[in-house]
């Protein structure tokens, strides 16, 4: 059965001119990163604030020191890596099989593992710059710095994140837009479709076939051309061999 799906995946991608993927928290955890609304994830820790608060642009500006005791603990993908999904994202653009990879991730694996066409829709941990003088740093300055990261001037540094009250950049919108309404393949992997407005952006896909690669359930299940009820980076690298055996 899982060959069968395998086998009109690949026959999929080969046929179309335009594929592109959109991701979530999904594709980072079997890296070891905890995503945040899963029974094991952030959200579900307890600690002196909700995470959701935590996490918001006015808690990072009244308590900074308390945002980045979170911050750093819970968000450093310093120590980890890239896993077989997105080295197997890369290797479908370097193939030209893939157009390119919208993320809700922030920790840069997909560049990392050579991915090259991304539009990060949250931002990146690997992106900060002070409010006072927009000095750039990267993450390091910030994960390995003690207590609050100042800039040489003595302002606050702020991650390239977007925080909760904080509107998506116009320009990532427009990309991701963009490369969703003109996909004549749309791959969802490794999310739930419950993080707005984010989620919305599929509204916009009117291509041939849409793929769903996610453990849990999700809102767009019975409109899918295919769906995977199992860990990506087992798809895709199943996908990958079968590409292989073809060639």
């Amino acid at each position: 059965m899982l060959e069968n799906k395998i086998e009109k995946f690949v026959k999929i991608l080969k046929e179309s001119q335009n594929t592109v993927f959109f991701g979530g928290a999904g594709v980072s955890t079997e890296s070891g990163l905890k995503d945040f609304r899963s029974k094991d994830g952030l959200y579900n820790e307890k600690y002196d604030y909700p995470p959701e608060e935590i996490l918001s642009h006015h808690f990072f500006i009244e308590h900074p020191a308390e945002f980045y005791k979170f911050y750093k603990d819970k968000l450093n993908s310093l120590t980890y890596h890239p896993n077989k999904a997105h080295y197997v994202l890369a290797n479908l653009e370097n193939k030209k099989l893939l157009k390119g990879i919208i993320t809700q991730n922030i920790d840069g694996f997909h560049q990392e593992a050579g991915s090259k066409n991304v539009v990060e829709i949250h931002g990146s941990v690997h992106r900060n710059y002070c409010l006072k003088c927009h000095k750039y740093y990267d993450a390091k300055k910030v994960f390995l710095s003690k207590g609050i990261p100042r800039c040489d001037c003595g302002g606050l540094i702020k991650p390239d994140v977007v925080l909760y009250e904080e509107p998506l950049k116009e320009q990532d919108v427009k990309k991701a837009i963009d490369l969703i309404r003109n996909a004549e393949v749309l791959i969802i992997g490794g999310t739930s479709l419950n993080v707005y407005p984010a989620a919305s952006f599929i509204s916009y896909f009117n291509g041939k076939h849409l793929i769903i690669i996610n453990k849990d359930k999700t809102t767009m299940d019975n409109s899918c051309s295919l769906i995977f009820h199992d860990n990506i980076a087992t798809v895709l690298e199943e996908v990958e061999n079968k590409l292989k055996e073809e060639n």
